[in-house]
């Protein structure tokens, strides 16, 4: 039986199902892994394990010199009772690092906890303990455990891992060469190459060897990008956990052209909608909601990943659910790969629709054979991505996609607090005839009504009316709930953030200022992520990147140059590829780079035909090469333009003070003798008295006789006067240098 099917048996939801087969100490996957009937048996009966799916055999892990001191620790804080009692505000820490060794302990049974219960009820009433069990403590400990004891009472540092790191991005959170990883998991008997993944439990030992914490987080309890709030506003107050009511979850559809998405959204829906196209390709993005089991599901039909991207680029990352559309009688293709590296860095929750399954040469298992090459392993696999066969045209695994879907959105916890004002993003807009301005809005915060005042950029306006996705109207609209919206006073930018504000006058200043400040940015160059930019402003001692997305003619091309760009070595930058493929440049490639801060990489490929005007207005560098050097050459010479370049003093002479002219009250001059080098006006002065210096700065004039001139040289004499200094006097050394900015090395 499946784990969600037992949860909907027992009543109960699959999320708490997990974390109470978790205490069990039953490893499930996720809540369409599969357990066995003894396992189903004893969750229904609540009967203690007696499978092998429960460990029992946790007690032989203690060895008996750990369990020595925890047996000897009450006899000795009654023998040392009144002497415990007057250090016992130094001694707290004793029990505090006995608790904490007890979590040390992968799994315990009933007994084992039975035991330190007894045991920690004996030592409690004396909580302090002697010295001498606090010295032999840490002797009784593996090193590593140990060093985990220490680290878990301090505030150590802590890294993040998703899945089972690879050497080297391990070797980069920790701080360490990945060469010096590799002969360290060799000398754990552990064989693994730079680009080879280490297991979670090597990968925990090796970070606690480094003085880090271990947390592996699950994809679903990624943190999504916080949205900042229109400028000029109040900021908003948290909600309070009491107002959080469940919401639909945001689901969309991305893939290969004509595999189906839309297709499939109308075989959902119930509606025709890809007939109406032109072609039977999606042009506007939709946004439509559907009721089953009593639970709503709201789905973005997009024209692909570009408005998917271009929406990510603003800072809007609507969607909870992409699912990904594969045709099972194409498989994926390149479109499809740019669907998945645009959904995981968009840190949503994946799932799989393997479609056209009715057709005579459909493969589903070829097509998962390609998903596991994209890092998507079907939960059947072993892996943790649900692939669910459908049929848009007989209508065959909808159900099951959809039951999918809710279980998902059950796992993330979706919630929104309906009670605020509401708040949210554009989906698309336009000009309507008879309407007005429109604007297709999705609430993410709060429920919008008829006469709210909604700012949204430089418009705003009254909500003169709501119109749901059926071409009803309605007086509001909550949390996740599409909604076209009537009454802002221009068309909106798709992707923009809307807010519902108290008053017109606030709604009316604050879209002044953001029209004015467009204004003012129209006169200011485009932002631009190019080459040049990465050789600026950049702060040290800081580990920098540089994004890149490669494009070439043959995969021989990319494998060649990419891995010509993975020997390039420098503690100081790391190059990302975010994308290396094969074909043109294309202005999916542009959206990504410019959502991404990258600059793109063409090898002996073409543009298509908007990507320079695209790449113009979004900033986007695109380079072109013939030879593979100079690819490389550039990106060595923009990864050292990442670096900021230090400053060096450089001597160029000195000089001795012979006589002092006043020339008015706030005027002296130093007349010289150039002892060494030379000096010229561009060069700064020291001005040295014995061991002390006495100022630092610029040379205001620079005479011999009565003429300015441009260079006096050694054994000629001159006339100097610094920059807001007078103090100088005979026998003053004025020291002459320059600050020479030098580029530093990768």
């Amino acid at each position: 039986m499946r784990v969600y099917e037992l949860a909907k048996e027992l009543g109960t939801t699959s999320k708490d199902l997990l974390a109470k087969l978790e205490t069990l100490g039953i490893e499930v996957k996720n809540h369409v892994s599969v357990v066995s009937d003894e396992v189903v048996e004893q969750i229904k009966t609540g009967k203690a394990p007696e499978s092998p799916e429960a460990p029992a055999e946790a007690p032989e892990e203690k060895t008996p010199e750990e369990e020595a001191p925890e047996k000897e620790a009450p006899a000795e804080a009654e023998e040392k009772a009144v002497e415990a009692a007057t250090k016992a505000p130094a001694k707290k820490g004793a029990t505090k690092k006995a608790k904490t060794s007890k979590k040390e302990t992968p799994e315990e049974t009933p007994a084992e906890e039975a035991t330190e219960a007894a045991i920690e009820e004996t030592v409690s009433p004396a909580e302090p303990t002697t010295e001498e069990s606090k010295e032999a403590e840490p002797e009784e400990t593996e090193p590593e455990e140990a060093v985990a004891e220490v680290y878990k009472m301090s505030d150590n540092p802590t890294i993040t891992l998703h899945s089972s790191p690879t050497v080297k991005n391990l070797a980069l959170q920790l701080g360490v060469r990945p060469n010096r990883l590799v002969a360290e998991l060799m000398r754990m008997n552990v064989l693994a190459s730079i680009n080879e993944r280490v297991d979670l439990d090597t990968a925990k030992k090796i970070a606690i060897k480094h003085g880090f914490m271990l947390e592996v987080v699950k994809r679903a309890e990624v943190v999504r990008p916080v949205v900042k709030p229109i400028d000029e506003l109040e900021e908003e107050e948290d909600d309070r956990p009491e107002d959080l009511e469940p919401r639909p979850p945001v689901v969309t559809f991305l893939g290969h052209v004509d595999h189906g998405k839309t297709s499939l959204l109308d075989q959902i829906r119930n509606a025709v909608v890809a007939k109406g196209e032109s072609g039977g390709i999606t042009q506007h993005i939709g946004a439509y909601t559907i009721e089953r089991q009593g639970n709503r599901i709201t789905f973005l039909d997009t024209p692909g990943h570009a408005a998917f991207t271009s929406m990510r680029a603003r800072g809007a990352n609507l969607t909870d659910i992409a699912v990904i559309i594969v045709a099972a009688d194409d498989g994926v293709m390149p479109q499809t790969k740019e669907a998945i590296r645009h959904a995981k860095a968009a840190g949503v929750s994946i799932m799989v629709a393997c479609n056209k399954i009715d057709l005579p040469g459909a493969n589903v298992e070829q097509a998962k054979q390609q998903l596991l090459a994209e890092d998507l392993t079907p939960e059947d696999w072993g892996g943790d991505t649900i692939v669910i066969p459908v049929s848009a045209q007989t209508g065959e695994g909808i159900d099951t996609l959809l039951e999918m879907i809710l279980l998902q959105a059950e796992v993330l916890e979706l919630k929104a607090n309906p009670k605020r004002m509401a708040s949210g993003f554009v989906i698309e807009s336009q000009l309507e005839q008879g309407m007005g301005p429109t604007a297709h809005l999705l609430v993410t915060k709060g429920t919008i009504k008829i006469g709210d005042i909604i700012l949204c950029g430089q418009y705003w306006g009254r909500v003169r009316a709501l119109v749901n996705d059926h071409g009803a109207k309605v007086k509001t609209s909550g949390p996740a709930i599409p909604v076209k919206c009537l009454g802002l006073s221009g068309v909106p930018e798709a992707g923009a953030q809307f807010r519902i504000v108290k008053n017109e006058k606030t709604a009316r200043a604050v879209a002044g200022k953001e029209e004015q400040r467009l204004k003012d940015n129209t006169l200011l160059p485009t932002r631009q992520t190019s080459l040049d930019d990465f050789f600026s402003s950049i702060e040290e001692d800081k580990k920098l990147q540089l994004n890149a997305i490669l494009k070439a003619d043959t995969q021989g091309s990319v494998e060649a140059i990419r891995q010509s760009l993975e020997e390039i070595e420098s503690d100081k930058v790391s190059l990302n590829l975010l994308l290396a493929d094969t074909g043109s440049i294309t202005v999916n490639d542009v959206m990504l780079a410019s959502a991404s801060s990258a600059v793109i990489l063409g090898f002996h490929v073409g543009k298509e035909a908007k990507v320079p005007s695209t790449a113009k207005h979004e900033g986007v560098d695109v380079k072109l090469y013939q030879v593979i050097y100079e690819l490389l050459d550039d990106i060595k010479e923009a990864m050292t333009g990442l670096l900021a370049p230090k400053k060096e003093e450089r001597e160029r002479g000195s000089a001795v003070i012979k006589a002092i002219f006043d020339m008015g009250k706030r005027n002296r001059v130093a007349g010289c003798m150039v002892t060494k080098g030379n000096v010229r006006p561009s060069y700064r002065a020291r001005v040295v008295r014995g061991p002390d210096t006495l100022y630092e700065g610029a040379i205001a004039s620079l005479k011999h006789f009565q003429d300015e001139v441009p260079e006096v040289r050694e054994s000629q004499e001159c006339g100097i006067r610094l920059d807001n200094y007078l103090d100088f006097a005979e026998g003053d050394i004025l020291q002459f240098y320059e600050i020479e900015e030098v580029k530093q090395s990768l």
